[in-house]
C-alpha cells in the first residue's frame, strides 16, 4: 500500500505530470486549463529563450554577414525587443519581460483551447473533429486580438488557421 509520504523522485512526478496530477482544483474544467496553461507557459518561454540565444549566437560569430536586419529572413521578426546582446541588467530585464509576455500568451492559448475542448465534449456529449476546430478557431481568434494591429482579415484568417491545426492534430491523433 503507497501513501503520499512515500519518497518519490522528480522522474516519478513527471510521468504523474502527464498523467494530470499536479493540480487538483476541484473541477476537472478547472484542472485541465491550469494544466494546459502551465505546460504551454514553459513551452512558451523556452521557445523564447531559445530564440534570442540563436539570434545573440548569430550576431556574436558574425554569420550575418554585416548585412542590414531587413535582409536577413526574420532575422528581427520575432526578437525580443529592448535586446541588443549586451550583459547589461536593462538587456536581463526586456529579456525576462518578454519572456514572459511570451509565456503568458502560450499559457492563455493552450488553457483555452484545453477548457472549450472539454467545455464541448460535455456538452456535446462527444469528442471529435468538431469539438476540436470550433475550440481552435476561438483560440485562433483570440490570440489575433492580442496582435497590437489586428484587424479583421488576421483574426478570420487565424481562426481559420487554429481551426485547420487543431483539427488536423485531433484527425491524426488517432493515426499514430
Amino acid at each position: 500500500m503507497s501513501s503520499n509520504l512515500d519518497p518519490r523522485s522528480l522522474l516519478d512526478e513527471l510521468r504523474n505530470f502527464d498523467k494530470g496530477g499536479f493540480f487538483d482544483l476541484g473541477h476537472p474544467l478547472l484542472n485541465r486549463i491550469v494544466q494546459g496553461f502551465v505546460k504551454a507557459a514553459g513551452i512558451g518561454a523556452a521557445q523564447a529563450v531559445s530564440r534570442e540565444a540563436y539570434f545573440m549566437a548569430i550576431e556574436g560569430a558574425g554569420l550575418d554577414n554585416g548585412l542590414p536586419p531587413e535582409v536577413l529572413p526574420g532575422a528581427n521578426k520575432n526578437r525580443l525587443p529592448g535586446l541588443r546582446g549586451e550583459t547589461s541588467s536593462k538587456s536581463l530585464e526586456a529579456m525576462v519581460k518578454n519572456t514572459g509576455k511570451e509565456s503568458l500568451q502560450w499559457g492563455l492559448a493552450a488553457g483555452m483551447y484545453s477548457g472549450l475542448t472539454y467545455g464541448l465534449k460535455e456538452a456535446r456529449g462527444a469528442h471529435d473533429w468538431t469539438n476540436s476546430a470550433v475550440a481552435g478557431a476561438i483560440t485562433g481568434a483570440a490570440l489575433a486580438l492580442t496582435l497590437d494591429d489586428s484587424s479583421h482579415e488576421q483574426i478570420v484568417q487565424c481562426a481559420i488557421t487554429g481551426a485547420a491545426i487543431s483539427t488536423a492534430a485531433n484527425v491524426l491523433s488517432g493515426m499514430f
